[in-house]
């Protein structure tokens, strides 16, 4: 599965290598993973879990 974030040093829109859902403090959702292209770690915020 393609995920797709902001990765914060290359600036652009890049696919997340090895993507794996966490959950945060207060159940909130979100994506944890590495940039392909600089492997900087990348987040995205999902939604809240139910």
């Amino acid at each position: 599965m393609e995920e797709i974030a902001y990765c914060v040093k290359c600036r652009e829109k890049r696919e997340m290598k090895e993507p794996k859902e966490v959950e945060m403090k207060g159940g909130r959702r979100a994506m944890s993973g590495t940039c392909t292209t600089c492997g900087t770690k990348m987040f995205k915020i999902l939604g809240k879990a139910k």
